[in-house]
């Protein structure tokens, strides 16, 4: 093994960021303080259950869920605290997500939790009837 190898890893070498932009360049472009939410969806029963990673979060004060024409959009926000950091790679701002209810859905009744991190959601659903299967003929022309 040479001397170089064996200091390969450790703080005498710059960012990788440096390396790639040494001028500061990559800070003037704009920032958005916008993120998506990641999300998990499934049927139980006579519920659409969706639940949503919003880790770090005041559910109270933090998150607004709002139901309208079919549609549940989740808002969420979470600010950076005030110590100088050196590097993170947490995700502060704006978090939004939009999701199409499925039809059925009983928007007047759609719960919401939090626990550990995971906004669950939940929208009663009345199934619709069923229409009878019936055998279509094709015919030549």
């Amino acid at each position: 093994m040479t001397e170089t190898s064996r200091r390969l890893p450790g703080p005498q070498f710059p960012d990788l960021r440096e390396w790639i932009d040494p001028f500061g360049l990559m800070d003037l472009r704009p920032k958005l303080d916008f993120h998506p939410i990641r999300i998990e969806d499934v049927f139980e029963g006579d519920s659409y259950l969706l639940r949503a990673e919003l880790p770090g979060i005041d559910p109270q004060h933090d998150v607004e869920i709002i139901v309208s024409d079919g549609t549940l959009t989740i808002l969420a926000e979470r600010s950076a605290d005030k110590h100088d950091k050196r590097h993170t790679e947490f995700r502060y701002g704006a978090f939004s997500r939009a999701i199409r209810l499925p039809q059925g859905a009983k928007e007047d009744k759609v719960h919401a939790s939090y626990n550990d991190g995971i906004l669950t959601v939940t929208v009663p659903i009345t199934q619709p009837a069923k229409a009878p299967t019936r055998k279509i003929a094709v015919t030549a022309e």
